[in-house]
């Protein structure tokens, strides 16, 4: 079986095959619509100086959790775009599960957001760019297709690749630039180096 579906495979259709034998195929124009949702969530997050990750929680084709990175403002390792989307989604649904309901996140999910994806029993989860020095959605692991555990994730990425992983690199170009010119800590210096490095999207050639 597949594990990992991914619209550039398909550019020549509207319709993405599932991964899952037998699955209901999806719509591209869908699955775009609601990535530009989650961009618009990157782009909130750069705003305030954040690594510019973002999140939207549909269900029934509503966003029902939205979700942007305040890691640095709100001084809290939990506060990645994925978990704060899940706990939006959760209110609304009134359900630790969330089950029937798809995730679109502009860059793969790390090792703790890909566990809370699993524990959310979330359906699905589209990926635009991929993380290969910290995603585990299929990079380092696929947290999110164990056999061993009692729940599995069906995946698709690629969805709009080019504008989030573009976007992101931006972001860390523009801020290198800023910091350079504000005469920046040595300590400042190496946490963006870290953090560049840790979110360095496949495909990246800046």
């Amino acid at each position: 079986m597949k594990k990992v579906n991914s619209h550039t495979d398909s550019l020549s259709s509207n319709i993405s095959v599932s991964d899952i034998a037998g699955g209901i195929p999806y719509d591209k124009s869908t699955d775009e619509k609601y990535m530009k949702k989650a961009l618009q969530q990157a782009r909130k997050a750069a705003k305030i100086g954040e690594v510019p990750i973002g999140c939207v929680i549909v269900y029934e084709d509503k966003i029902i959790g939205r979700g942007y990175n305040r890691r640095k403002k709100d001084k809290n390792t939990l506060s990645h775009a994925e978990l704060i989307a899940i706990r939006k989604a959760s209110r609304v649904m009134g359900d630790w599960r969330l089950e029937g309901c798809t995730m679109y996140v502009t860059l793969e999910p790390c090792q703790m957001c890909a566990g809370a994806i699993v524990q959310a029993r979330m359906d699905r989860v589209v990926i635009a760019a991929m993380s290969p020095k910290s995603g585990c959605a299929g990079s380092i692991i696929n947290l999110l297709q164990m056999d061993e555990f009692n729940h599995r994730v069906e995946i698709t990425t690629g969805v709009l690749e080019k504008d989030c992983s573009s976007f992101l690199s931006s972001f860390f170009v523009d801020l290198r630039k800023r910091l350079k010119t504000e005469n920046e800590s040595v300590e400042t210096g190496v946490v963006l180096n870290n953090e560049a490095e840790e979110c360095d999207m496949k495909g990246n050639n800046t």
